[in-house]
This record gives structure tokens, C-alpha cells and sequence, in this order.
């Protein structure tokens, strides 16, 4: 994110923020992770989602026995998506998080699972195995994941801009519970290009 804690540009679009340090921190990430959390509107917006490309990662991944590549969980309320994203055709297997899965399933989709809250979404998506995820974005899911207290760590990277607008990270009509207010930081790095990696876990009440 920017300095200003901006995702995208005021006019709005991609912001194309982050360099390589960033790409090879968000890898890691990805290569730790049972799955990753997408919105919809994020989605609809790049098209596509972030793949592992490194080769130790990939390694690292199959000496486990895990995928290549995490499962990509698309949470939308109308489950709606434009068949033609390059999404679709991405090396990787689609979940799909909605309010009323059709008992057809969803085109592109391999699972369909119930969405109504996130403590139970996510307890449904540890059930089939996925426990580890990391939350990819957008705003709108990142605030509804805080707001339901459903987020242990905070991994972010500042990049040397500034975007200004209404674009934050976090909604600013946003209202968390208490116990999200204080975090603990717990390692920072520097990533080259004047980026600097800050991952926060729960601090103690």
C-alpha cells in the first residue's frame, strides 16, 4: 500500500504498487498458505490472481505434497463473474464463497460453499482442510474479516508513494471491535526500492 495506506489511485483502477522485494514477500505468503481470499470486485478489477513463480517456492510446495498453487476462494454475494477473466485459465483450483450456492455449483468453479457470516465460512473452508489463508484483498473483504475478528496477523508493505483519495486499505466508515485496536509488531524488513515489509500479530488485552 501506499504511505497515505492507499490501495489504488483517487481515480480509482489498479495502482500497480509494490517491486520485487514485495513479489517475493507476497510468494512466501502464498507458499505458506492452504488458500487465498479474494473479492469479487478485486477480481473483476485485475483479472487475475497472484501465482507462485519461484522455483524454490514451488519446490519448497511440492516436497510437501501440497499443489503448486494454493486454492483461490472468490467470496461474492451474487456470484457473478465475467467467464472471460484470465482468472478462469489461471494453473490453479477456484473455490467459490457465496450467501446461496446453487445446487448446480458455479462454472469455473471445483466447490461452492456457503457464505453468511465468517466464522462460519471460515469454519467450513478449515473443514475441507484449508486453515491456513492468506487474504489477498480487496477492502470491502478486508474490513468485513476485522470487523468480524477473523484476522491474527497483519502482513503489509509500504511502498515510497503517495495516492491520496478515498481508496484506503480499510474503508473509513469501517468500525472494529475492540479487541482489533491494538497490534504488536513483530518483524519488519526491508525489501529493496524503498519498500519496507511490517507484519503485525494480536496484541494482548
Amino acid at each position: 500500500m501506499s504511505l497515505d495506506g492507499r490501495l489504488a489511485p483517487a481515480a480509482g483502477g489498479p495502482a500497480q504498487l509494490g517491486g520485487k522485494g514485495d513479489r517475493r514477500v507476497l510468494e512466501e505468503a502464498l507458499a505458506w498458505a492452504d488458500g487465498c481470499l479474494i473479492g469479487a470486485q478485486t477480481l473483476r478489477l485485475h483479472g487475475n490472481t497472484c501465482l507462485i513463480r519461484a522455483p524454490d517456492l514451488l519446490q519448497q510446495r511440492h516436497s510437501q505434497g501440497r499443489a503448486a498453487q494454493p486454492v483461490a476462494i472468490v467470496a461474492s454475494r451474487s456470484g457473478q463473474l465475467p467467464p472471460e477473466l484470465p482468472f478462469f485459465a489461471q494453473p490453479l483450483e477456484r473455490w467459490l464463497l457465496q450467501p446461496q450456492p446453487g445446487s448446480a455449483g458455479a462454472p469455473g468453479f471445483s466447490r461452492c460453499l456457503p457464505w453468511h457470516d465468517w466464522e462460519q465460512a471460515l469454519a467450513g473452508l478449515g473443514g475441507h482442510g484449508l486453515r491456513r489463508l492468506v487474504v489477498l484483498g480487496g477492502a470491502q473483504l478486508a474490513a468485513g474479516l476485522l470487523q468480524a475478528d477473523c484476522i491474527d496477523t497483519m502482513q503489509l508493505t509500504l511502498c515510497p508513494r503517495l495516492l491520496a483519495g478515498a481508496h484506503s486499505w480499510v474503508p473509513s466508515e469501517t468500525r472494529l471491535p475492540l479487541g482489533q485496536v491494538g497490534w504488536q509488531l513483530e518483524h519488519q524488513q526491508h525489501l529493496g526500492d524503498g519498500e519496507v515489509l511490517l507484519r503485525y500479530g494480536r496484541a494482548a488485552l
